[in-house]
């Protein structure tokens, strides 16, 4: 049967690299952190531009709703809605007129 033993510096190498290596844990922890907070910040920016740009989108259509349904409106219908304030307004003016 052969000796079991083991070389001092053997022993030593692999204590050394498992040390190092549980000495390296808490940086590599941070640095996997930081990096993670920071494509989080940037999903979120990204997430922020996008939501604005079809919040813009939205309105410029809701305009172009809005002003094709006023162009589409006839001109008897905008004149009689002219004639119709017009009138209220005539009934509610103070009847102080100069004469």
């Amino acid at each position: 049967m052969e000796d079991s033993t083991v070389n001092s510096q053997i022993t030593d190498a692999v204590t050394q690299v498992n040390t190092k290596a549980s000495g390296d844990a808490p940086a590599t922890a941070m640095g996997n952190l930081s990096q993670s907070s920071a494509q989080d910040l940037n999903d979120a920016a990204v997430n922020a531009a996008h939501a604005q740009q079809q919040g813009n989108m939205i309105m410029q259509a809701s305009i172009l709703i809005g002003v094709q349904s006023i162009y589409s409106i006839g001109p008897e219908m905008t004149s009689a809605g002219s004639a119709e304030v017009l009138d209220a307004l005539n009934k509610q003016a103070p009847d102080n007129a100069p004469e």
